[in-house]
């Protein structure tokens, strides 16, 4: 069988188009865009300024709002750590949800060994925030909110249009990860009232090792994140370091074709297919239930339980053919299972059994049925093998 991708959520193809752009600047156009006194740096730094201008226009931002970082973890870590720290004089509370990225939560909590409170605000059963509950959380000394766009575990699409009202009207300033979002839902930072947005190539059929921090200038005060790394002073200071030429290429480039692709109905044939996926595997397996809401949901996704068959096993089973995931690529170690699932009140027998499906550009209705016969077949061989071992 001719393995199958279905863990969109932990990375995608680079396209062919996104390739081709980054590969003149692996060889001839290898000027260091710093260098901008000869021709060779000039034309390295026009070709980040036009990638900058193509990943503004894909959330509605100004280029001069773009500062590019090496990938999302650095741009979550910019955003709430290096946020929560420049704004420390006006208050030592920040806010975010408890399905956020492990790039979120883990700078958060470390915060607090600095003073600095959290409170992880929690979601109901169907993985979506209250905006009700973050107004709850929020405290005279809180000064940053933090909430991811769309879960990456189970595709959840959060209100954060509300909750950018709420914060625009309480004078906070607000940060979503939209790593997730990015190229797969409308993203508009200005109808979010967005302070700052973590974003990611790699996502979004571009290439891995680069991101982007969104960061508002028409924000007042405006949030001024401490950079993580000093030296060079590149990006405006935010985030010294050579920039990745290529990377920011290619992350140009894969904007473009995510804006093409958003305008010519993309989503809607991903989703057909993601519905297709789950009307299959309920009609050939018993006891499949969907985590998280189904209709507040990024179209490729699909995570899934399926009774009596422990993920982990079910994944190996399949050899490596078929390409899927039990949980997120950053999934917590120490065998607690996901903390996203964990959120939604999920007893064990669901969270072991959770599967992740992503379902992505190069996806075909042949492939989706040829996995629902693999999977299906895999249940049955794994729920007779448990069978066979009951005392």
């Amino acid at each position: 069988m001719k393995p199958i991708y279905l863990d969109n959520h932990a990375t995608t193809a680079v396209d062919p188009a996104v390739l081709d752009a980054m590969l003149p600047y692996f060889g001839a156009r290898y000027g260091n865009p710093s260098s901008k006194v000869h021709a060779f740096g000039q034309e390295a730094a026009d070709a980040v300024e036009t990638a900058r201008a193509s990943v503004a226009a894909l959330i509605g931002a100004d280029p001069r709002e773009i500062f590019f970082t090496s990938g999302a973890t650095e741009s979550n870590n910019l955003a709430v750590r290096g946020g929560a720290r420049s704004l420390g004089a006006r208050g030592r509370h920040i806010v975010a949800t408890a399905i956020e990225h492990a790039s979120v939560l883990e700078p958060a909590l470390h915060l607090q060994h600095e003073g600095i409170e959290v409170t992880q605000v929690p979601v109901g059963s169907e993985g979506i925030v209250d905006v009700a509950a973050i107004e709850a959380a929020l405290r005279p000394d809180t000064v940053l909110v933090s909430v991811i766009a769309a879960n990456n575990e189970i595709g959840t699409v959060q209100p954060i249009a509300e909750i950018g009202a709420l914060c625009r009207e309480r004078g906070l300033h607000f940060h979503s990860d939209a790593v997730q979002a990015l190229g797969r839902i409308p993203v508009d930072v200005r109808a979010a009232s967005v302070d700052a947005m973590s974003l990611s190539a790699h996502k979004m059929y571009g290439p891995k090792g680069v991101g982007a921090l969104f960061l508002s200038r028409s924000r007042r005060p405006r949030l001024k994140p401490q950079p993580q790394a000093e030296g060079g002073g590149q990006e405006k200071g935010v985030r010294s370091g050579t920039l990745n030429v290529p990377g920011i290429v290619g992350f140009g480039k894969a904007a473009e074709l995510a804006a093409a692709a958003l305008a010519s109905g993309e989503p809607a044939r991903i989703g057909a297919l993601r519905d297709r996926l789950l009307a299959r595997l309920q009609s050939t397996i018993d006891g499949v239930t969907v985590n998280g809401a189904l209709d507040h949901r990024l179209p490729g996704n699909l995570n899934i339980s399926i009774e009596r068959a422990e993920a982990e096993t079910l994944i190996l089973s399949l050899g490596g053919s078929i390409a899927l995931s039990s949980g997120a690529a950053c999934a917590e170690a120490g065998g607690k299972g996901s903390h996203v699932l964990r959120a939604l009140g999920l007893p064990d027998t669901r969270v072991y059994t959770a599967l992740r499906f992503g379902v992505g550009r190069y996806n075909d209705q042949t492939e989706i049925d040829s996995v629902v016969d693999a999977v299906a077949a895999a249940v049955q061989a794994t729920r007779a093998r448990s069978v066979r071992m009951s005392p």
